[in-house]
């Protein structure tokens, strides 16, 4: 993996956020991340185990966002959940065996990214996209520190045994 690779998948991830977030209020921006992750795929050297940590990342993330919706922690206009964010779920697994590696390579690394990361970026996309916080910003930060604190080390060691 070049630094060429690491550095225009770090660049792919920002785009296909802002593309899936924002796709949630202008549907035609959502095409991005089909068409990124089809280039993603196009350039992976192991296109199989690649496919696979997709999937099951995204699987276990759009289930780990339907639960914290039906907790009520979030409000989405669709049920389970809207495809934005399952398209986003796909966005983030294709960087997780990549430009986000580094954080699985100690569990303190990847549960202090998690904890720092995950509350911000749930905020912003949710006032971005619409989504409804019903226990406001705050104890929605406070709900998703220690959930991403835990979630994202599992989610870089299920992408890491493809």
């Amino acid at each position: 993996m070049g630094r060429a690779w690491l550095v225009g998948n770090a660049v792919w991830l920002q785009l296909g956020w802002w593309a899936c977030v924002l796709g949630a209020q202008r549907p035609w921006l959502l095409m991005a991340a089909p068409i990124g992750l089809g280039v993603h795929l196009w350039l992976c050297r192991q296109r199989a185990a690649e496919i696979r940590t997709l999937l099951s990342v995204a699987l276990a993330g759009c289930l780990l966002d339907s639960m914290l919706g039906l907790a009520g922690v979030f409000r989405f206009d669709q049920w389970p959940l809207p495809l934005w964010l399952a398209l986003l779920w796909l966005v983030l697994a294709s960087g997780l065996r990549h430009s986000l590696a580094w954080a699985g390579q100690r569990l303190w690394l990847g549960a202090l990214l998690g904890l720092l990361g995950g509350p911000p970026a749930y905020l912003a996309g949710a006032a971005l996209a619409g989504v409804e916080l019903p226990l406001g910003r705050l104890n929605t930060a406070l709900v998703l520190a220690p959930v991403w604190a835990m979630a994202f080390p599992l989610l870089l060691r299920l992408a890491a045994v493809r």
